[in-house]
C-alpha cells in the first residue's frame, strides 16, 4: 500500500526541490502546476485538426514544465506561472513542428498570402485590406477567407513562440542568455520589432492579438467583443500573424 502524499505549501515545496533537489518535492510541483500545461494544450489545440491528440500535447507540455521547475530561481517578484508558460508553450510547439502535419498546399497558401501582404505593404505603406489582398491572389474575398481558414488550422505563428511579455525566447536557454550577449541582444530588438509591428495593424487585426495573447481570451470570446464569428476570429487571427511574420522577415528576423 502507497502511503499518502506529504502535505505541502507552495512555499515549503520549492524550499525542498531548490535547497535539496527532493524528488518529492518537483514532483508535488508538477502536479500543482499541471493546471498550466492543460491551459497552454488547450489553447494552442483550438482549430488544429482532430487526428492532432490534446493529450500528446499536454505531454509534451509537461516536458516544458518540468523543465521550467529546474531551471527557475525565484527572485523578488517573480512569479514562477510567468516564467513558466513561455516554456511550456515552446516545448508544445517544438512537439507540434516534428509531427510535420501541415499539407504543402496549405504551406502553399500561406506563403502566397504573406506574399501578397509584403508587397502590398512595401508599394501602399500601410496594412492591405482583405479586398486588396484576394485581388493581389487573383481570388475573391470568399475565397480568400478559406484559404485563411485552412492557414488557421494549421500555422503556428511567430507570436506563439514570442512571448509578447518581458520574457525571453523559451527556445533559447538561461545560460545561453546569461552568457551570449548577441542572444540578449537579439531577444530583445525581437520583442521591440513584434510591439512596433503590433502597433502598426489595422485596429482588428491588432485587437484580436492583445485579446487572445495578453488578455488569455478564446477566439469565441474575442468574437463577442468583435461581434464577429469564431470562424472569423480565426481568419483574423491568421492574417494578422501572416502580417507579423512578414515585419519580421522584413526586419531580418525569420
Amino acid at each position: 500500500m502507497n502511503p499518502r502524499p506529504e502535505r505541502l505549501t507552495v512555499d515549503e515545496a520549492w524550499s525542498r526541490w531548490q535547497s535539496a533537489q527532493n524528488p518529492a518535492a518537483r514532483d508535488w510541483l508538477v502536479l500543482h502546476y499541471a493546471s498550466l500545461v492543460k491551459f497552454v494544450a488547450g489553447r494552442l489545440s483550438a482549430g488544429l485538426p482532430k487526428r492532432v491528440e490534446t493529450n500528446d500535447l499536454v505531454s509534451a507540455g509537461v516536458v516544458g514544465l518540468v523543465q521550467a521547475i529546474d531551471r527557475f530561481v525565484p527572485t523578488a517578484g517573480a512569479k514562477f506561472e510567468s516564467y513558466a508558460v513561455p516554456r511550456i508553450r515552446g516545448a508544445i510547439l517544438d512537439s507540434l513542428r516534428s509531427l510535420d502535419w501541415v499539407p504543402r498546399s496549405v504551406r502553399a497558401r500561406s506563403r502566397q498570402i504573406q506574399g501578397a501582404i509584403s508587397n502590398l505593404q512595401n508599394e501602399l505603406g500601410r496594412s492591405a485590406t482583405d479586398a486588396e489582398i484576394a485581388q493581389r491572389l487573383g481570388i475573391s474575398a470568399d475565397e480568400l477567407h478559406d484559404w485563411l481558414t485552412d492557414v488557421a488550422s494549421s500555422a503556428i505563428g511567430p507570436l506563439d513562440h514570442v512571448a509578447m511579455d518581458s520574457h525571453a525566447l523559451p527556445d533559447s536557454s538561461d545560460f545561453q542568455r546569461a552568457t551570449n550577449p548577441d542572444a540578449a541582444m537579439e531577444s530583445g530588438e525581437l520583442r521591440r520589432t513584434m510591439h512596433d509591428a503590433i502597433r502598426k495593424l489595422p485596429e482588428r487585426e491588432r485587437t484580436t492579438l492583445l485579446l487572445y495573447y495578453e488578455e488569455n481570451l478564446t477566439f469565441a470570446q474575442i468574437g463577442e467583443v468583435l461581434d464577429v464569428t469564431e470562424s472569423r476570429v480565426s481568419q483574423i487571427h491568421a492574417k494578422a500573424v501572416l502580417q507579423m511574420r512578414s515585419h519580421l522577415a522584413a526586419a531580418d528576423f525569420r
